[in-house]
């Protein structure tokens, strides 16, 4: 999964981080409301808010470091800017603290180093949650996904047995570094031909590889392998079940003040309907939690 280790960089010339701040206004009406637009809107929580660090209360930004190329989870929209429910979520959070929410835009690979560093607050891009992982960072889950396939339509692929066909994975991600590679380990260890792994910077550029038949397959985030289904316009099919299921988080600096105060605020987001309703509006409420949890990988 993107991150399952994850999960994933922006296109290569978005080497440098790019910057744009999106402005959350407080509403004041209590509990989940919509705009014209369908965006779920939220209140100020004055209890919660109080409980901030004091350097993120005094800026009254929240800093969020985010590659957006990883649809529908976060992408860029028609006009290049943040999209996709895991935006909704992060906006709905930043109304909640009374912050206004800054997209750290760039490379997969810069957001933990950028959140240790200090520079960025949080994280929110698909990550998931690893013992690995929580050496540098600590998480507060918020969704769970699994792994899946898919082939082109028609054409049966089976993930537990796909030795020398060509899958597509977005560069590193889970998939890429690790499900993938193993999968095709099995193969040699068995004298069957290694998979071939294609690897691309954005996940709509593995999306397409597969649909014009470049390659064989392709292994995703599930809401992510489902969401590129729906967008192909029946080119594509799901293949084999979802497996691996793992906790998605947000990941803070280790030992960090703000982390109890953003499970907070996610867990009043669950609790008000906030939070089922954004996963609705993408259809992916099937990995939605009712409890908001901390660093679970590491626990039995």
């Amino acid at each position: 999964m993107r991150s399952r280790i994850v999960i994933t960089s922006v296109f290569a010339a978005a080497a440098l981080l790019l910057t744009g701040c999106v402005d959350n206004s407080t509403p004041s009406a209590a509990g989940p409301a919509s705009d014209s637009a369908g965006t779920t809107t939220v209140a100020k929580n004055d209890s919660i808010a109080a409980l901030l660090p004091d350097k993120i209360k005094t800026a009254g930004v929240l800093n969020v470091g985010m590659a957006n190329n990883y649809p529908p989870n976060e992408f860029k929209d028609d006009n290049g800017k943040p999209a996709g429910w895991s935006v909704d979520l992060t906006n709905a959070l930043g109304q909640m603290l009374g912050l206004k929410v800054n997209f750290d835009i760039g490379t997969f690979d810069n957001i933990l180093p950028a959140i240790k560093a200090g520079k960025d607050d949080m994280g929110m891009s698909s990550f998931t949650d690893t013992v690995e992982r929580e050496k540098q960072v600590d998480f507060v889950n918020y969704y769970t996904a699994g792994i899946q396939w898919a082939s082109p339509k028609g054409k049966t692929v089976d993930p537990n047995n796909a030795c020398g066909l060509k899958v597509g994975v977005q560069a590193t991600t889970y998939e890429d570094t690790h499900e993938v590679p193993a999968k095709s380990k099995a193969c040699t260890d068995a004298g069957k031909a290694a998979i071939k792994i294609f690897k691309y910077d954005a996940q709509d550029q593995a999306t397409n590889a597969l649909a014009v038949g470049q390659v064989d397959a392709m292994s995703a985030d599930s809401p992510v392998t489902l969401y590129a289904i729906s967008k192909t316009k029946d080119k594509l099919q799901t293949a084999g079940d979802a497996f691996e299921v793992a906790p998605y988080g947000m990941p803070v600096a280790k030992d960090s003040a703000f982390k109890p105060v953003l499970q907070k605020a996610l867990q009043a987001l669950i609790d008000d309907g906030s939070y089922g309703k954004i996963l609705s509006k993408w259809g992916v409420e099937s990995g939605g939690l009712k409890t908001a949890t901390i660093n679970v990988a590491a626990k039995p």
